[in-house]
């Protein structure tokens, strides 16, 4: 019996081939291959003996029973289409080329890769990445701990039941590297026993065991002031460290006869440290603040420094003395507190009625004072520091909240102009040639050069060197019409001397006057010890 076959052969299921010796993927790729191969095997006469049992059992109506490649027949016994090939023979491996010949392969557990683009490549080892977060600080390296410990053990030789706080400052500034005024609030961290001495192995369990060694020196600061459970430094933490400062500091020496005063110089250094860096403004003062600040490298100066005038961030007693005697000629009757009748008469009446307004409404910031209408010295030394250094950034701020009459973020024309009219009407009380809104306005955005001309933001007034004679021009006659009128010599000045601030210049001359009325009162008196306390400013 002929059979011929008139299919398509690349339709043709490789699998019903029944070829375990050759794989289905190297006969699909192959079409012609398959062809003649199909035909050899139709010629085989198992295959023949084969179909015609599967036609008669078809013609009886007879079930097939096909299971894959697999035929279940009654002829022969066999349960599988005939092999073409030897049951004995291996075909020979086919040589390798660079298109991927077909070959014979053991089965396994893993995904055949033939005849697809993916690849089994080998995995590199993965690279282990290093610890680099450690919650309570990295530890401290082997050789850096046994050369700490052989610093520590000098220093606590001949001192078996531990060091006193006397003799702690050394060991605060050579091996903690530390300010030297930071050895009492450090001595007590270490003594939370209060026992009145530091060993040896309390001194390493803080240090080298707690990881304070290798934190920079702004978590060490930080960690030290702030209380244990803590997450932010207030006023109160700075007042240990002050304390010793004015102790020890022989720049400071001749306040130890005036106690009043020591307690006045540290809330005047501790309220300008708030105003600088804590940026916030609600009196907790962060870590993140606290490094972005030059504060830790003002204390070093001040540790280093033996006149403590030229330590200008903070810790000037020159600073201090300006600020407080600003505040005593305002505050006629001596009781601490300031009103708006007060402020107005400060700068020989530079300000407008309408921005001291403003300040007592307290828009730019919350008064500390709890008396009605009054202001008490912290909120002054805040309004002095803004006032007499407009450019600086928490002065932008301070000002920039008072123009912006309706606190949406920009100042407006309308707004300048409200404050700017007072300005205008005493000008022309006093004889000046007045300058009309629509100059000055023009001349302001010549200054700012604003993003958008119809209004000015905060971003624009930071970007601008000028911002704080915009200020000036709204509400501060005196220096408005002082920077109409600038004095070659001052501009030459601040030119030679880039890095001083405009509140370092004022505090200069105002301590410079002030001396000198000091001076002139005294020669006047005949005597330097003879002023009534109740009427003088007590310096």
């Amino acid at each position: 019996m002929d059979l011929d076959f008139n299919g398509d052969v690349a339709t043709l299921d490789a699998d019903l081939l029944q070829l375990p010796e050759v794989s289905p993927l190297a006969i699909k790729a192959n079409p012609s291959v398959a062809d003649k191969l199909f035909d050899q095997w139709l010629s085989l006469p198992e295959t023949k003996l084969m179909v015609k049992s599967l036609i008669s059992n078809a013609e009886a109506g007879g079930p097939l029973n096909i299971s894959g490649a697999s035929f279940s027949t009654n002829t022969g016994g066999n349960s599988s289409m005939p092999s073409m090939f030897p049951a004995v023979s291996t075909p020979p491996l086919s040589p390798r080329s660079s298109l991927g010949s077909p070959r014979v392969m053991k089965p396994r557990a893993g995904p055949s890769t033939l005849g697809s683009p993916l690849k089994l490549v080998n995995e590199p080892d993965k690279e282990v990445i290093p610890q680099f977060y450690f919650l309570d600080g990295r530890p401290a390296s082997n050789e850096l701990r046994e050369r700490y410990l052989f610093i520590i053990n000098q220093f606590f030789y001949g001192h078996p039941d531990g060091l006193q706080i006397n003799d702690f400052k050394q060991v605060t500034k050579e091996i903690c590297k530390l300010p030297s005024f930071f050895s009492s609030v450090l001595f007590r961290k270490m003594d939370s026993g209060g026992t009145g001495v530091v060993t040896r192995d309390s001194f390493v369990d803080y240090w080298i065991n707690g990881n304070m060694l290798t934190k920079d020196i702004t978590v060490q600061i930080y960690t030290i002031l702030k209380q244990p459970e803590a997450r932010f430094l207030v006023q109160e933490d700075f007042k240990p460290v002050l304390r010793e400062l004015l102790a020890s500091h022989p720049g400071l020496e001749f306040l130890q006869s005036t106690p009043e005063f020591q307690e006045r110089y540290a809330e005047t250094v501790i309220y300008r440290i708030f105003y600088y860096v804590n940026r916030a403004g609600n009196g907790r003062l962060t870590l993140r603040e606290l490094k972005q600040s030059n504060l830790i490298t003002a204390m070093q100066h001040a540790d280093e420094e033996e006149d403590i005038n030229k330590v200008l961030r903070y810790f000037s007693y020159e600073h201090f003395y300006v600020i407080y005697c600003k505040f005593w000629e305002l505050d006629t009757d001596h009781d601490f507190l300031i009103d708006k009748e007060n402020l107005i008469r400060y700068g020989n009446h530079a300000l407008t009625y309408r921005i001291v307004d403003r300040i007592f409404s307290q828009v730019p910031r919350k008064f500390t004072c709890k008396v009605e209408g009054k202001m008490g010295y912290e909120d002054f030394v805040y309004f002095i520091l803004s006032e007499e250094d407009k450019s600086s950034e928490p002065g932008l701020e301070y000002w920039f909240k008072c123009i912006d009459l309706d606190g949406n973020g920009v100042i407006t024309r309308n707004e300048m102009q409200f404050f700017y009219e007072e300005q205008l009407h005493r000008m022309e009380c006093m004889a000046q040639e007045p300058v009309l809104f629509e100059d000055i306005l023009c001349q302001i955005v010549d200054m700012i050069c604003p993003e958008d001309e119809s209004y000015t933001t905060l971003r624009d007034l930071k970007g601008s060197k000028l911002s704080g004679s915009v200020f000036n021009i709204l509400f501060n006659l005196n220096k408005f019409m002082a920077f109409e009128t600038r004095d070659p010599f001052l501009i030459r000045q601040e030119r030679e001397n880039p890095h001083l601030t405009e509140w370092d210049r004022f505090a200069h001359r105002e301590y410079i006057r002030l001396s000198m009325e000091e001076d002139a009162d005294d020669a006047s008196n005949g005597s330097a010890d003879v002023w009534d306390e109740s009427l003088e400013a007590p310096f």
